[in-house]
């Protein structure tokens, strides 16, 4: 497949709105670090070494294509600075690959499940992403892909420490599992600190939408383990799925407390930010996504019906700097980037209430 497949706007599949939890649980991603023996570690190895490691990994992978899972090749190098952007906001590739100016390389299955990074901040790593709460099923996939590619590469592997990596944080299984979550309730209610404060004594780390060092935005968060070494994929795994299963209920036990303390409030915050995304003029993505993740909580809880959850995943990847900047065909300054973002969230947002109106769908309170 060429580029312009994973360029489009359409929500990608791991954002589906009908996975198990998924009021509240946006994905699951696996992602499995790796390196290859004998060579340096993208740190310190040199151009013809990248050049080396790239070509073995993209090959390996390449000889597992199937029909079902079809694996396209794109070297970082050749890709304009935009379109980089546009995948990281995708969650296709890290923004440490898209900074990338040695040799490096991204595999990207044709359903936008699987990602193999190659030369970011190992040699390799695969990544698979699912909608809804899948920590079982994201990592069997990750681990059968790795499976394949173990028959075929010398990885980096010691019998004391596991898997060997350039950050000793990922030493051992080389496992990151991590949990996208929409917490407006908990944050609204202000237990969201306590919550990451719970979260730090078990081992488990609180990001931001893009993984570490961005912030939260929209409500939302990444929730993964910290240790990799000293316990094994399964309890990796097990420890994630008890700690997501706590916030869920606490996240669905702040939103009734709100609806039962506050209804009505709730009702003018909920369509003035629906009401907002469909007339405004001019909107940050900050904005946007404030207003987005209030709608959503709106459509979790009942209030808002005529915006499917699938029009507001597509919304949360259009409002993106990237994605703007595609859409207008042109670079944008932050300002002419907030005018095209408003006037793509009108269209998207009007079109589709114009067609639950054509439908009889939409109902208005008296």
């Amino acid at each position: 497949m060429n580029l312009e497949h994973f360029l489009k706007s359409e929500a990608p599949g791991w954002m589906d709105d009908k996975g198990l939890d998924a009021d509240i649980v946006l994905s699951t991603r696996i992602r499995l670090a790796r390196n290859l023996e004998g060579y340096r570690y993208p740190l310190s190895f040199t151009e013809q070494e990248a050049k080396q490691i790239d070509g073995v990994v993209s090959q390996a992978v390449l000889n597992i294509n199937n029909d079902k899972r079809i694996f396209s090749h794109f070297t970082i190098k050749e890709m304009p600075l935009l379109q980089r952007q546009v995948l990281v906001e995708k969650h296709l590739i890290s923004p440490l690959l898209a900074k990338k100016e040695k040799s490096a390389s991204v595999l990207l299955s044709s359903d936008e499940t699987i990602s193999v990074m190659i030369n970011e901040e190992d040699h390799l790593r695969i990544q698979c992403l699912l909608p809804g709460l899948q920590l079982l099923e994201t990592y069997e996939l990750a681990n059968k892909l790795d499976s394949h590619l173990e028959k075929q590469l010398p990885y980096a592997f010691n019998e004391s420490f596991g898997y060997l990596t350039c950050c000793p944080t990922n030493v051992g299984t080389g496992l990151r599992a991590s949990v996208m979550m929409h917490l407006p309730a908990l944050t609204m209610s202000k237990q969201i600190k306590a919550v990451t404060q719970m979260l730090a004594r078990f081992g488990m780390v609180v990001r931001g939408i893009y993984g570490e060092g961005s912030e939260n935005l929209g409500n939302v968060y990444q929730i993964s383990n910290q240790v990799t070494l000293g316990k094994s994929e399964e309890e990796i795994i097990d420890d994630l799925q008890n700690i997501v299963v706590q916030i869920i209920q606490s996240e669905r036990g702040a939103r009734e407390a709100l609806l039962k303390k506050s209804k009505v409030v709730l009702e003018d915050r909920f369509n003035r930010s629906l009401g907002t995304l469909r007339y405004a003029r001019v909107m940050t993505s900050e904005e946007a996504a404030a207003c987005l993740s209030n709608v959503r909580l709106g459509v979790d809880v009942g209030i808002i019906n005529d915006v499917p959850l699938s029009v507001l995943n597509e919304c949360m990847i259009l409002i993106q700097p990237g994605f703007v900047q595609q859409y207008a065909g042109t670079t944008l300054q932050p300002a002419e980037r907030d005018i095209f973002r408003a006037k793509l969230l009108r269209e998207k947002l009007n079109v589709n209430r114009q067609s639950s109106m054509e439908k009889g769908e939409e109902k208005y309170d008296v």
